[in-house]
């Protein structure tokens, strides 16, 4: 055990990371702005990282450039789930929340089986891009170039996210999470907010599986892996924060690959759900959440 391996694996960590962390972000902006649970948000991810593998196999596009057309892609897929489904479900009178946890959770279950049914259960991989089988030498540090440009897209899409806060579209989405009733008498349309933060959520957790893709299997239950993390790293920032969705996100990469360095690989997510035990306890709410 040498200090340079120690920071090889917490420097990896931070990377995966920030990975963890868009794909939370989508989720925190979504509840944030509605107060919706999308259970279908890691197959949304798993939709993103068989666009790429597809698009590649068909026409050797790499998966770095096909990154707006697959967040363009997710946008699209985002707000016509809120468009036929969501909306729908919020229009229901009783029993609103089961409603929209039975809408994302069926969602979730029908893309997986029509993911099986189109590509099959067989993991596939994309070995030949652009990134594949290079490295980055810091010193004695190695890191794999595709989890370093994915730390650095991720990242990237993070500050995006932060300046559209700023915009008056941003704006609008926070007059919307304050008060989804009051922006109607200002003239904000409500229903195409709520479809435009669907679509973003949607476009952030495709950027992450365009990443994803350059060095992760893809399989019809990969999203599943992804979104447990994201619900804890939701949870553990503070729900609707995406500030808290980053802070949690790195937290949560670091520990996990610290637990599988000292501990066992197979243990990696004990100290992750250990923090998460211990931040319930302490603060509810999350680290940044004000719910």
């Amino acid at each position: 055990m040498t200090a340079s391996l120690v920071a090889q694996v917490a420097i990896g960590g931070l990377l995966m990371g920030l990975v963890y962390a868009l794909v939370a972000a989508g989720l925190s902006l979504i509840f944030g702005l509605m107060d919706v649970v999308n259970f279908a948000h890691g197959e949304l991810l798993m939709l993103a990282m068989y666009a790429v593998f597809e698009i590649h196999a068909a026409f050797g596009l790499d998966p770095l450039l096909q990154l707006p057309l697959v967040a363009a892609l997710l946008f699209g897929i985002g707000v016509a789930i809120y468009r036929l489904l969501i909306a729908r479900a919020l229009g229901v009178r009783f029993n609103t929340g089961m409603v929209q946890i039975f809408v994302t959770f069926g969602l979730s279950i029908f893309l997986v089986g029509a993911a099986q049914l189109a590509f099959g259960s067989d993991f596939r991989s994309i070995d030949n891009g652009v990134l594949s089988g290079r490295t980055v030498h810091l010193g004695q540090i190695v890191l794999p170039l595709p989890q370093v440009a994915a730390g650095l897209v991720c990242l990237l899409a993070f500050a995006a996210l932060m300046a559209i806060s700023r915009t008056e579209f941003g704006q609008a989405l926070e007059a919307t999470r304050e008060d989804r009733d009051a922006v109607a008498l200002i003239g904000i349309d409500r229903d195409r907010i709520f479809s435009l933060g669907w679509g973003i959520g949607a476009a952030t957790v495709g950027i992450a599986g365009v990443m994803l893709a350059n060095f992760y299997y893809i399989s019809p239950t990969v999203g599943s892996n992804f979104a447990l993390i994201a619900y804890v790293t939701v949870a553990l920032g503070g729900f609707g924060s995406l500030a808290g969705a980053l802070v949690a996100g790195l937290l949560i990469g670091l520990v996990e690959a610290l637990t599988a360095l000292f501990i066992d690989p197979s243990l990696k997510q004990v100290g992750v759900f250990a923090i998460y035990v211990a931040v319930l306890m302490f603060r509810p709410r999350g680290l940044f959440g004000r719910l």
